[in-house]
């Protein structure tokens, strides 16, 4: 049996391939996993916030509503930091070092719409 190997430039296309697809289809896990633990944790926390106002309403609870959403203004304005500049060292090394990462964000970006 013959078996062709498509090489360009010492790059082993096959092996690539191979690389990428397997980064895809588990990006596409995780990433679909990703967006429903998301939704759980969303509706869990509105169900937190909805629980509390009944229980002040009630005479029960005394919530700072003020200290609550400049709790979320902060954790906003955070994450729309982050996500405007650098990613952190750390992830850069990590996403270098494994061959599988295009493929894998491919596979997360395309799993995390579908779910």
């Amino acid at each position: 049996m013959v078996e062709f190997v498509l090489q360009l430039d010492g790059f082993n296309l096959q092996q690539m391939g191979l690389e990428l697809g397997t980064g895809g289809v588990i990006g596409g896990i995780i990433g679909f996993a990703a967006k429903k633990i998301a939704k759980i944790i969303a509706v869990l926390v509105g169900l937190e916030l909805a629980l509390f106002k009944f229980l002040e309403t009630r005479g029960i609870l005394d919530v700072n509503w003020q200290a609550i959403s400049g709790a979320t203004q902060n954790a906003t304005t955070g994450a729309t930091n982050a996500a405007a500049g650098q990613p952190p060292g750390w992830l850069m090394s990590l996403l270098s070092a494994l061959p599988v990462s295009a493929g894998f964000t491919g596979g997360f970006l395309v799993g995390f719409r579908q779910g």
